[in-house]
């Protein structure tokens, strides 16, 4: 049996070891970079240029995550050209250490589900009106890499009329009005494709800032379950063919900063037992198809207390 002093020594030797563990977790934290231009993901990520055949720059997002270890930190490079793929973050590595939170860092990048339309698939309807049947009606169109203008369909039965660059959904066809004497061809169009853009599962002491996330066929960012004490600040999610920023399961979440339109069914959305917090974020809800918030579960508490500036 020991004595009470010796209990309070090994009390704490105990102690000084976890704390000890613990800033050696810190410390080895790490800055992974990523670069869609210059980089390689067959690079280590430690460095924001390539220097050798290994040290530098991976390529894509998913590769960082990967890769990184609880704690890290992923810096995304903003090198004008959209990352077209999709992320998912999941607990394990991809969450924080005690203090630390794991972070991506976007630096204003974007984030592109998006994928071209064939210029075969539209039908002349009537003078600089043409359409085409999509595969699923939350199918969202793009100009030049950003949302176009979408036509709300009221009860009338009737089909709104289309300024030129405008386009709806109607009887199941997407109608686009081109200006005078242009095809669709002589734009570059695109639609929604890929999914989801940003999956968070499981993960826990998160941060994800500064990304544009957009042209994904559901959500922008789905913070599918078990996502805790995690924040997203400062995204802009626009034009998903569901929602910008989707909020289910158990998940808590801090969304701070954000700007979420022209997105197709809601802005934000959540569901199950989940728990937002939303401060100084704008939900452009402009279009009665997509309100600013569709709650079907979950609480959500909203802060404003100054608004965002305009995109």
């Amino acid at each position: 049996m020991f004595d009470k002093s010796t209990n309070c020594r090994l009390a704490g030797l105990l102690l000084a070891l976890a704390i000890g563990l613990c800033q050696s977790s810190w410390a080895k934290a790490t800055d992974l970079y990523v670069n869609n231009i210059g980089g390689d993901d067959l690079h280590n990520g430690l460095a924001a240029e390539s220097n050798t055949l290994e040290h530098g720059p991976v390529r894509s997002i998913q590769r960082a995550l990967l890769i990184a270890h609880k704690g890290d930190r992923i810096i995304v490079a903003n090198t004008g050209e959209p990352y077209r793929e999709s992320v998912t973050i999941q607990g394990g590595r991809n969450s924080g250490l005690f203090r630390q939170p794991f972070v991506i860092i976007g630096n204003g990048a974007v984030l592109d589900g998006s994928m071209p339309i064939d210029r075969d698939v539209w039908k002349p309807v009537a003078v600089d009106l043409y359409r085409f049947t999509p595969e699923l009606k939350s199918t969202l169109i793009y100009i030049d890499g950003r949302p176009a203008k979408r036509v709300a369909v009221d009860d009338s039965g009737k089909r709104p009329e289309l300024a030129p660059l405008e386009w709806c959904l109607f009887d199941g066809d997407i109608f686009f009005r081109g200006e005078d004497n242009r095809l669709p061809e002589d734009y570059s169009l695109s639609q929604t494709g890929r999914p989801v853009g940003i999956t968070i599962y499981e993960a826990r002491n998160l941060v994800v800032e500064n990304l544009v996330v957009q042209g994904y066929r559901l959500d922008g960012v789905n913070a599918h379950d078990g996502a805790m004490n995690v924040e997203l600040t400062g995204l802009t999610c626009r034009g998903n063919g569901r929602s910008g920023i989707s909020i289910g399961g158990a998940s808590r979440l801090i969304v701070t900063a954000c700007l979420v339109g022209n997105n197709g069914r809601a802005q934000l959305r959540t569901e199950g037992r989940c728990r937002a917090r939303l401060v100084n974020c704008d939900l452009i809800d402009d279009d009665p198809q997509a309100p600013g918030l569709v709650n079907t579960g979950g609480e959500v508490k909203i802060e404003n207390n100054e608004p965002p500036p305009q995109p």
